[in-house]
Protein backbone atom coordinates (compact mmCIF):
# COMPACT_ATOMS: atom_id res chain seq x y z
CA UNK A 1 0.00 0.00 0.00
CA UNK A 2 2.79 2.42 0.91
CA UNK A 3 4.62 1.66 -2.33
CA UNK A 4 1.45 2.20 -4.35
CA UNK A 5 0.79 5.54 -2.63
CA UNK A 6 4.40 6.60 -3.24
CA UNK A 7 4.12 5.70 -6.93
CA UNK A 8 0.84 7.61 -7.23
CA UNK A 9 2.46 10.69 -5.63
CA UNK A 10 5.42 10.41 -7.99
CA UNK A 11 3.10 10.18 -11.01
CA UNK A 12 1.01 13.20 -9.98
CA UNK A 13 1.81 16.22 -12.20
CA UNK A 14 3.70 18.95 -10.33
CA UNK A 15 4.85 22.50 -11.06
CA UNK A 16 8.59 23.14 -11.07
CA UNK A 17 10.36 26.50 -11.41
CA UNK A 18 10.44 26.37 -15.27
CA UNK A 19 6.71 25.66 -15.36
CA UNK A 20 5.94 28.55 -12.99
CA UNK A 21 8.00 30.92 -15.15
CA UNK A 22 6.22 29.69 -18.27
CA UNK A 23 2.86 30.08 -16.51
CA UNK A 24 3.54 33.73 -15.64
CA UNK A 25 4.67 34.39 -19.21
CA UNK A 26 1.50 32.74 -20.51
CA UNK A 27 -0.64 34.89 -18.21
CA UNK A 28 0.87 38.02 -19.75
CA UNK A 29 0.25 36.79 -23.30
CA UNK A 30 -3.32 35.69 -22.62
CA UNK A 31 -4.06 38.65 -20.39
CA UNK A 32 -3.75 40.90 -23.43
CA UNK A 33 -6.19 38.80 -25.46
CA UNK A 34 -9.22 40.26 -23.65
CA UNK A 35 -8.10 43.76 -24.59
CA UNK A 36 -7.42 42.74 -28.20
CA UNK A 37 -10.83 41.07 -28.47
CA UNK A 38 -12.52 44.24 -27.19
CA UNK A 39 -10.72 46.35 -29.81
CA UNK A 40 -11.55 43.96 -32.64
CA UNK A 41 -15.24 43.27 -31.96
CA UNK A 42 -15.87 47.01 -32.27
CA UNK A 43 -15.06 46.65 -35.99
CA UNK A 44 -15.46 42.98 -36.94
CA UNK A 45 -17.98 40.17 -36.22
CA UNK A 46 -16.90 37.38 -33.83
CA UNK A 47 -16.27 34.52 -36.29
CA UNK A 48 -14.12 36.76 -38.49
CA UNK A 49 -12.09 37.88 -35.46
CA UNK A 50 -11.53 34.28 -34.37
CA UNK A 51 -10.67 33.16 -37.92
CA UNK A 52 -8.09 35.94 -38.15
CA UNK A 53 -6.64 34.91 -34.79
CA UNK A 54 -6.20 31.20 -35.55
CA UNK A 55 -5.54 31.64 -39.29
CA UNK A 56 -2.58 33.98 -38.86
CA UNK A 57 -1.28 31.84 -35.99
CA UNK A 58 -1.55 28.72 -38.19
CA UNK A 59 0.42 30.38 -40.98
CA UNK A 60 3.15 31.49 -38.57
CA UNK A 61 3.51 28.11 -36.85
CA UNK A 62 3.45 26.10 -40.09
CA UNK A 63 6.10 28.44 -41.50
CA UNK A 64 8.23 27.87 -38.41
CA UNK A 65 7.94 24.10 -38.83
CA UNK A 66 8.83 24.43 -42.52
CA UNK A 67 11.92 26.49 -41.67
CA UNK A 68 12.93 23.79 -39.19
CA UNK A 69 12.38 21.17 -41.94
CA UNK A 70 9.83 19.37 -39.79
CA UNK A 71 6.46 20.17 -41.42
CA UNK A 72 3.16 19.14 -39.89
CA UNK A 73 1.94 15.91 -41.44
CA UNK A 74 -1.27 14.64 -39.92
CA UNK A 75 -2.55 11.20 -40.77
CA UNK A 76 -6.24 10.52 -41.39
CA UNK A 77 -6.56 9.11 -37.86
CA UNK A 78 -4.94 12.21 -36.33
CA UNK A 79 -7.24 14.76 -37.98
CA UNK A 80 -10.26 13.71 -35.90
CA UNK A 81 -8.64 14.30 -32.48
CA UNK A 82 -7.11 17.60 -33.65
CA UNK A 83 -10.43 18.83 -35.03
CA UNK A 84 -12.13 18.04 -31.72
CA UNK A 85 -9.32 19.71 -29.73
CA UNK A 86 -9.58 22.78 -31.97
CA UNK A 87 -13.34 22.87 -31.46
CA UNK A 88 -13.24 22.83 -27.64
CA UNK A 89 -9.97 24.73 -27.14
CA UNK A 90 -10.26 27.39 -29.87
CA UNK A 91 -13.40 27.64 -31.98
CA UNK A 92 -16.11 27.46 -29.32
CA UNK A 93 -14.47 29.37 -26.41
CA UNK A 94 -12.83 32.04 -28.63
CA UNK A 95 -16.13 32.67 -30.42
CA UNK A 96 -18.08 32.80 -27.15
CA UNK A 97 -15.66 35.31 -25.61
CA UNK A 98 -15.69 37.50 -28.72
CA UNK A 99 -19.50 37.34 -28.78
CA UNK A 100 -19.67 38.09 -25.06
CA UNK A 101 -17.33 41.09 -25.24
CA UNK A 102 -19.70 42.81 -27.65
CA UNK A 103 -22.03 43.07 -24.64
CA UNK A 104 -19.78 43.17 -21.56
CA UNK A 105 -16.46 44.69 -20.59
CA UNK A 106 -13.15 42.90 -20.89
CA UNK A 107 -12.93 43.06 -17.07
CA UNK A 108 -16.14 41.07 -16.67
CA UNK A 109 -14.89 38.57 -19.25
CA UNK A 110 -11.67 38.13 -17.25
CA UNK A 111 -13.62 37.50 -14.03
CA UNK A 112 -15.76 34.85 -15.70
CA UNK A 113 -12.70 33.29 -17.33
CA UNK A 114 -11.24 32.82 -13.83
CA UNK A 115 -13.87 30.13 -13.22
CA UNK A 116 -12.08 27.80 -15.67
CA UNK A 117 -10.15 25.92 -12.92
CA UNK A 118 -13.43 25.12 -11.17
CA UNK A 119 -14.72 23.32 -14.25
CA UNK A 120 -11.34 21.77 -15.04
CA UNK A 121 -10.78 20.33 -11.57
CA UNK A 122 -14.31 18.90 -11.52
CA UNK A 123 -13.87 17.30 -14.96
CA UNK A 124 -10.36 16.05 -14.07
CA UNK A 125 -11.68 14.41 -10.92
CA UNK A 126 -13.97 12.15 -12.96
CA UNK A 127 -11.92 11.84 -16.17
CA UNK A 128 -8.36 11.24 -14.90
CA UNK A 129 -6.60 8.95 -12.45
CA UNK A 130 -3.88 11.35 -11.27
CA UNK A 131 -5.72 14.69 -10.85
CA UNK A 132 -8.36 13.93 -8.25
CA UNK A 133 -10.17 16.62 -6.30
CA UNK A 134 -8.58 17.26 -2.91
CA UNK A 135 -9.49 19.63 -0.06
CA UNK A 136 -6.38 21.70 -0.83
CA UNK A 137 -7.31 22.08 -4.50
CA UNK A 138 -10.88 22.96 -3.59
CA UNK A 139 -9.67 25.62 -1.18
CA UNK A 140 -7.21 26.91 -3.79
CA UNK A 141 -9.96 27.33 -6.37
CA UNK A 142 -12.07 29.31 -3.90
CA UNK A 143 -9.16 31.62 -2.96
CA UNK A 144 -8.16 32.08 -6.60
CA UNK A 145 -11.61 32.99 -7.78
CA UNK A 146 -12.16 35.39 -4.87
CA UNK A 147 -8.81 37.00 -5.59
CA UNK A 148 -9.65 37.51 -9.25
CA UNK A 149 -12.99 39.07 -8.27
CA UNK A 150 -11.40 41.40 -5.70
CA UNK A 151 -8.66 42.37 -8.16
CA UNK A 152 -11.14 43.48 -10.81
CA UNK A 153 -13.15 45.32 -8.14
CA UNK A 154 -16.77 45.62 -6.98
CA UNK A 155 -17.58 48.14 -9.69
CA UNK A 156 -17.24 45.52 -12.42
CA UNK A 157 -19.10 42.91 -10.37
CA UNK A 158 -22.03 45.27 -9.75
CA UNK A 159 -22.92 45.30 -13.47
CA UNK A 160 -23.59 41.55 -13.65
CA UNK A 161 -27.12 40.75 -14.75
CA UNK A 162 -28.01 44.30 -15.79
CA UNK A 163 -28.97 43.65 -19.37
CA UNK A 164 -25.75 41.69 -19.96
CA UNK A 165 -26.97 38.22 -19.08
CA UNK A 166 -26.29 36.91 -22.59
CA UNK A 167 -22.73 38.22 -22.57
CA UNK A 168 -22.08 36.89 -19.07
CA UNK A 169 -23.49 33.50 -20.01
CA UNK A 170 -21.39 33.28 -23.17
CA UNK A 171 -18.14 33.95 -21.29
CA UNK A 172 -19.07 31.58 -18.47
CA UNK A 173 -19.81 28.83 -21.01
CA UNK A 174 -16.45 29.54 -22.63
CA UNK A 175 -14.74 28.89 -19.29
CA UNK A 176 -16.55 25.55 -18.96
CA UNK A 177 -15.48 24.50 -22.47
CA UNK A 178 -11.88 25.53 -21.72
CA UNK A 179 -11.98 23.10 -18.79
CA UNK A 180 -12.84 20.26 -21.17
CA UNK A 181 -10.08 21.33 -23.54
CA UNK A 182 -7.43 21.20 -20.83
CA UNK A 183 -8.37 17.61 -20.00
CA UNK A 184 -8.63 16.42 -23.61
CA UNK A 185 -5.30 18.05 -24.49
CA UNK A 186 -3.51 15.52 -22.26
CA UNK A 187 -3.94 12.82 -24.90
CA UNK A 188 -1.34 14.60 -27.09
CA UNK A 189 1.32 14.36 -24.36
CA UNK A 190 3.80 12.35 -26.46
CA UNK A 191 3.87 14.95 -29.25
CA UNK A 192 6.10 18.04 -29.36
CA UNK A 193 4.34 21.22 -28.10
CA UNK A 194 5.07 23.00 -31.40
CA UNK A 195 3.38 20.23 -33.36
CA UNK A 196 0.34 20.19 -31.05
CA UNK A 197 -0.08 23.97 -31.20
CA UNK A 198 0.29 23.98 -34.99
CA UNK A 199 -2.12 21.10 -35.46
CA UNK A 200 -4.70 22.72 -33.18
CA UNK A 201 -4.79 26.16 -34.83
CA UNK A 202 -4.59 24.61 -38.30
CA UNK A 203 -7.63 22.43 -37.53
CA UNK A 204 -9.41 25.46 -36.05
CA UNK A 205 -8.78 27.38 -39.27
CA UNK A 206 -10.25 24.51 -41.30
CA UNK A 207 -13.43 24.70 -39.19
CA UNK A 208 -13.71 28.50 -39.21
CA UNK A 209 -13.15 29.24 -42.89
CA UNK A 210 -16.58 27.93 -44.01
CA UNK A 211 -18.24 29.11 -40.77
CA UNK A 212 -17.05 32.72 -41.08
CA UNK A 213 -17.74 32.70 -44.83
CA UNK A 214 -21.36 31.62 -44.41
CA UNK A 215 -22.21 33.68 -41.32
CA UNK A 216 -20.12 36.87 -41.51
CA UNK A 217 -19.48 37.25 -45.28
CA UNK A 218 -16.17 39.01 -44.57
CA UNK A 219 -15.76 40.25 -48.15
CA UNK A 220 -18.72 42.58 -47.53
CA UNK A 221 -17.24 44.12 -44.38
CA UNK A 222 -15.49 47.52 -44.36
CA UNK A 223 -11.69 47.50 -44.25
CA UNK A 224 -10.47 47.40 -40.61
CA UNK A 225 -8.49 50.34 -39.26
CA UNK A 226 -4.75 50.21 -38.68
CA UNK A 227 -5.37 49.81 -34.94
CA UNK A 228 -7.54 46.76 -35.55
CA UNK A 229 -4.88 45.19 -37.79
CA UNK A 230 -2.25 45.71 -35.09
CA UNK A 231 -4.54 44.19 -32.46
CA UNK A 232 -5.25 41.20 -34.72
CA UNK A 233 -1.56 40.55 -35.38
CA UNK A 234 -0.73 40.78 -31.67
CA UNK A 235 -3.67 38.51 -30.81
CA UNK A 236 -2.65 35.91 -33.41
CA UNK A 237 1.13 35.90 -33.04
CA UNK A 238 1.62 36.61 -29.34
CA UNK A 239 -1.62 35.63 -27.59
CA UNK A 240 -2.12 32.53 -29.76
CA UNK A 241 0.99 31.18 -31.54
CA UNK A 242 3.56 31.86 -28.81
CA UNK A 243 1.04 31.32 -26.00
CA UNK A 244 0.06 27.84 -27.14
CA UNK A 245 3.68 26.76 -27.35
CA UNK A 246 3.93 27.56 -23.64
CA UNK A 247 0.51 26.10 -22.91
CA UNK A 248 1.20 22.63 -24.29
CA UNK A 249 4.65 22.52 -22.71
CA UNK A 250 3.17 23.20 -19.25
CA UNK A 251 0.26 20.83 -19.87
CA UNK A 252 2.61 17.95 -20.76
CA UNK A 253 4.69 18.39 -17.60
CA UNK A 254 2.29 19.73 -14.99
CA UNK A 255 -1.17 18.52 -15.98
CA UNK A 256 -4.55 20.08 -16.63
CA UNK A 257 -5.41 21.36 -13.16
CA UNK A 258 -2.10 23.23 -12.97
CA UNK A 259 -2.23 24.78 -16.45
CA UNK A 260 -5.56 26.46 -15.71
CA UNK A 261 -3.96 28.34 -12.82
CA UNK A 262 -3.10 30.85 -15.55
CA UNK A 263 -6.71 32.10 -15.42
CA UNK A 264 -6.10 33.38 -11.88
CA UNK A 265 -3.06 35.33 -13.09
CA UNK A 266 -4.67 37.08 -16.06
CA UNK A 267 -6.14 39.96 -14.00
CA UNK A 268 -2.76 40.36 -12.28
CA UNK A 269 -0.91 40.65 -15.58
CA UNK A 270 -3.42 43.27 -16.71
CA UNK A 271 -2.77 45.22 -13.49
CA UNK A 272 1.00 45.16 -14.04
CA UNK A 273 0.68 46.24 -17.69
CA UNK A 274 -1.70 49.05 -16.74
CA UNK A 275 0.65 50.37 -14.06
CA UNK A 276 3.70 50.13 -16.34
CA UNK A 277 2.28 51.60 -19.55
CA UNK A 278 -0.90 53.49 -18.66
CA UNK A 279 0.06 55.10 -15.35
CA UNK A 280 -2.69 53.27 -13.45
CA UNK A 281 -2.42 53.31 -9.64
CA UNK A 282 -1.99 50.00 -7.81
CA UNK A 283 -4.59 50.16 -5.03
CA UNK A 284 -4.89 48.31 -1.75
CA UNK A 285 -7.81 46.36 -3.19
CA UNK A 286 -5.60 45.20 -6.04
CA UNK A 287 -2.90 44.05 -3.63
CA UNK A 288 -5.50 42.18 -1.55
CA UNK A 289 -6.71 40.43 -4.69
CA UNK A 290 -3.19 39.41 -5.63
CA UNK A 291 -2.63 38.08 -2.10
CA UNK A 292 -5.74 35.91 -2.37
CA UNK A 293 -4.58 34.62 -5.73
CA UNK A 294 -1.22 33.78 -4.20
CA UNK A 295 -2.97 31.79 -1.46
CA UNK A 296 -4.95 29.95 -4.09
CA UNK A 297 -1.83 29.05 -6.06
CA UNK A 298 -0.09 27.88 -2.90
CA UNK A 299 -3.04 25.69 -1.90
CA UNK A 300 -3.34 24.04 -5.30
CA UNK A 301 0.41 23.51 -5.71
CA UNK A 302 0.63 22.07 -2.19
CA UNK A 303 4.36 22.45 -1.57
CA UNK A 304 4.29 25.77 0.37
CA UNK A 305 1.63 24.34 2.70
CA UNK A 306 3.61 21.11 3.12
CA UNK A 307 6.74 23.11 3.99
CA UNK A 308 4.80 25.15 6.56
CA UNK A 309 3.39 21.94 8.05
CA UNK A 310 6.88 20.44 8.37
CA UNK A 311 8.11 23.63 10.03
CA UNK A 312 5.27 23.55 12.57
CA UNK A 313 5.86 19.86 13.26
CA UNK A 314 9.55 20.58 13.82
CA UNK A 315 8.70 23.23 16.41
CA UNK A 316 6.25 20.96 18.21
CA UNK A 317 8.69 18.02 18.25
CA UNK A 318 12.27 19.37 18.39
CA UNK A 319 15.03 16.79 17.88
CA UNK A 320 16.46 15.21 21.04
CA UNK A 321 20.06 16.14 21.75
CA UNK A 322 21.50 14.91 25.04
CA UNK A 323 24.87 16.63 24.51
CA UNK A 324 23.29 20.03 24.41
CA UNK A 325 21.18 19.42 27.49
CA UNK A 326 17.97 20.09 25.54
CA UNK A 327 15.20 17.57 26.17
CA UNK A 328 11.72 17.07 27.43
CA UNK A 329 10.52 16.78 31.00
CA UNK A 330 9.18 13.46 32.22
Amino acid sequence: MLARDSQRAADTPRMGAPEWLALFALSGLWGGSFFFFKVLVAELPPFTVVLGRVGIAALALNLLLWIRRDPLRLTASQWGPFLFLALINNVIPFSLIAFGEIRISSGEAAILNATTPIFTILVAHFATLDEKLTPARSLGVVFGFLGAAVLIGPEALSSFGRGNLVGDGACLLAAAVYGLGAIYGRRFKGMKPLKIATGQVTAATVILVPLATLVDRPWMLPMPTAGAWMALLALALLSTAVAYLLYFRILAVAGATNIVLVTFLLPGSALVLGAAFLGEVVTGTALAGMALIGLGLAAIDGRPLAAARRLLDGRKHPPQNGASGVGTKA
